[in-house]
C-alpha cells in the first residue's frame, strides 16, 4: 500500500507523529540489522493496516542507525506538517528482549500528573508507544534474543513547534508530543482537539485546581485571563465548540467552580442545550434567539425581524438600536446557564460570562464571582 494518504470526502488524509515515528524506528532498526537504511519502509499502524513510508534520509555509525521520516498531515492544517521525525536505534546490551523508548531533542517532557503519562518521561502517548515498540520488535526478533534495543525519538525544531500546541498548558515542556490512536490524520478532524481539551481539564484537576475558566476562543480567553490574573495558566482551557465534553470532564474530575466565557453565537447554541456548538453540528435557532430578544424587551416587530435574521450579531445590532443590548445579553447568559446544567451535575458550580463581539463583559449568570 502506498504512503500517499487516501482521499476521503475529497480531502487528503495524512499521518500522525506516532505513525511517522514508528516508520522511522522500523527503518532505523532495519538499517542496524542489514547495514543499509531503506529508502522506503513498510510498517504496521495500530489497527494492523500496512502502509509504506518514504525515508527522507538515514545514517549508520559504529553502534547505531538513524532514520528520518517527514510528516505529511495531508490536508489538515497541522502545525507539525513537514516535521522531521527522527529515530535512532542502538543496542542495549545486557537486556535481551527489551526495547527502551525515550525522547530526545524536540520531544516534550511531562512535568505534571493527570495526563496518563509518567511525570519526567517523554510525551509519547500510550498507543503510539506500543505501536513504535511493536514495529521495532517485528523486524528485530533474532537480534533481541541476545540483547535489547534503545530507541530515541527526536524532532528538530520541536520545541518551537510545541508553542503552537496545547503542550505548554498541559505541562509538557521542551517539545511536541508523539500522538495518534489510529495513525491516520483526517482533515479538520476535531477528535484530537476534543481529547486535548479533556486532557487539559484532567491535568488541571490532578495539579490540585478546583476552579477553571473554559473559553470558546482567543478573545474570550484573553478576557478571562485579565479578569483572573492570579490564576495559573493551566486553569484556562480553550474548549472551542466542545461545551458538553468540557463540562462533563470538569464535573468528573472534581472541579468545583467553572467560569465559562463566550460570545453571543456560542451562548445562543448553549441555550439550545447542544453539546457541540460548531456550525456544522447544530443550526442556530433564530426563533429561539427572537424569543430571548422578546424577553429582553423587544417589541413584536423587532422580534419578527430578528427571527428572519441569520446571526446573533444581527440580533445584537438590532437590539442595540433600541438600547436593549445589555438586556438581550442578560437573556443569552441566563439561557446559556440553563442550557449547560445537564453536563454539570451537582458538584460543579458555574458562572457564564457573556461577552460582546469586542471581547467586553456585558452580562453574567449563575454563581456570583468574588
Amino acid at each position: 500500500m502506498s504512503s500517499n494518504p487516501k482521499e476521503i470526502r475529497g480531502k487528503r488524509t495524512g499521518w500522525t507523529t506516532g505513525a511517522c515515528s514508528a516508520a522511522a524506528a522500523r527503518a532505523a532498526t532495519l538499517g542496524l540489522l542489514t547495514g543499509q537504511i531503506p529508502k522506503r519502509v513498510e510498517m504496521r499502524l495500530p489497527d494492523h493496516q500496512w502502509v509504506t513510508f518514504a525515508v527522507e534520509r538515514g545514517s549508520l555509525d559504529e553502534n547505531a542507525a538513524t532514520a528520518v521520516v517527514v510528516k505529511d498531515a495531508g490536508d489538515d492544517p497541522d502545525c507539525t506538517h513537514g516535521a522531521h521525525l527522527v529515530a535512532r536505534v542502538e543496542p542495549w546490551f545486557g537486556q535481551p528482549g527489551a526495547i527502551r523508548l525515550q525522547g530526545g531533542t524536540g520531544v516534550g517532557t511531562v512535568t505534571r500528573p493527570g495526563l496518563g503519562l509518567v511525570v519526567g518521561e517523554a510525551a509519547i502517548n500510550p498507543i503510539p508507544r506500543e505501536n513504535i515498540i511493536a514495529n521495532v520488535r517485528d523486524v528485530a526478533l533474532d537480534l533481541l534474543k541476545t540483547h535489547g534495543l534503545a530507541v530515541t525519538l527526536s524532532v528538530p525544531g520541536g520545541e518551537t513547534l510545541a508553542l503552537k500546541t496545547l503542550n505548554p498548558r498541559l505541562g509538557i515542556v521542551g517539545g511536541i508530543s508523539i500522538l495518534g490512536t489510529t495513525g491516520v490524520v483526517h482533515p479538520y478532524s476535531t477528535s484530537a482537539y476534543k481529547a486535548a481539551v479533556v486532557q487539559s481539564i484532567r491535568g488541571a484537576a490532578a495539579a490540585g485546581l478546583t476552579f477553571l475558566a473554559l473559553t470558546t476562543g482567543r478573545r474570550t480567553e484573553r478576557f478571562a485571563m485579565q479578569r483572573f490574573p492570579s490564576w495559573p495558566p493551566w486553569s484556562f482551557v480553550q474548549m472551542g465548540d466542545f461545551v458538553g465534553a468540557a463540562l462533563e470532564a470538569a464535573q468528573s474530575a472534581g472541579i468545583q467552580q467553572v467560569v465559562l466565557a463566550a460570545m453571543g453565537g456560542k451562548l445562543a447554541k448553549m441555550a439550545q442545550g447542544v453539546k457541540n456548538t460548531h456550525a456544522h453540528k447544530t443550526d442556530l435557532d433564530m426563533n429561539r434567539v427572537a424569543q430571548l430578544a422578546q424577553r429582553g424587551g423587544a417589541e413584536p416587530e423587532l422580534m419578527a425581524r430578528i427571527a428572519q435574521g441569520t446571526t446573533v450579531r444581527f440580533a445584537v445590532e438590532e437590539m442595540d438600536r433600541f438600547g436593549l443590548k445589555t438586556a438581550f445579553y442578560q437573556q443569552l447568559a441566563q439561557s446559556a446557564y440553563a442550557g449547560i446544567q445537564p453536563w454539570l451535575g451537582n458538584r460543579t458550580a458555574a458562572t457564564v460570562l457573556a461577552l460582546d463581539f469586542e471581547g467586553g463583559l456585558v452580562a453574567w449568570a449563575g454563581t456570583p464571582l468574588p
